[in-house]
């Protein structure tokens, strides 16, 4: 992926985030993460059934990366079992943490491979998934 597609990948995703909006439903899991060096404060909302993840919004305020790595998250878990976006999310992380990961599992994420090199924008880049996997425990905690 080159630097001037990952670029416009996240800020199209920046600017047109995919599923942002506040859910009031009961049936989604609510998660919030926030990052304390940063603007970043997301809540999540994730509908589970049957270990499917069926739906997912997400709200707040956050910087270009935060939006962007959250719309293409929401995009590629929507439709999944919990235990695939798990999986996802652990290749996801082995990216960001320079170890070695297969590409070809991400895609849109491959935007942030270079991500590292920033070691602040690191928190930014992760905390979806962290908010994702508040909304995993406590799914798990209520069956």
């Amino acid at each position: 992926m080159d630097n001037e597609f990952r670029r416009e990948l996240i800020i199209d995703n920046c600017r047109n985030p995919f599923h942002k909006k506040e859910v009031k439903d009961k049936e989604f899991i609510k998660a919030n993460t926030n990052n304390e060096s940063c603007i970043d404060n997301v809540d999540l909302y994730v509908k589970v059934k049957d270990g499917i993840i069926v739906d997912a919004y997400f709200d707040g305020e956050a910087c270009a990366i935060t939006t962007s790595a959250t719309s293409i998250m929401l995009k590629n878990i929507i439709g999944k079992s919990v235990d695939d976006a798990r999986n996802l999310m652990q290749e996801y992380y082995k990216m960001i943490n320079e170890e070695e990961y297969d590409s070809s599992k991400l895609g849109e994420f491959n935007a942030y491979q270079d991500i590292s090199k920033q070691a602040s924008r690191k928190k930014c880049a992760i905390l979806p998934f962290q908010t994702l996997e508040k909304t995993f425990k406590i799914y798990e905690s209520e069956k």
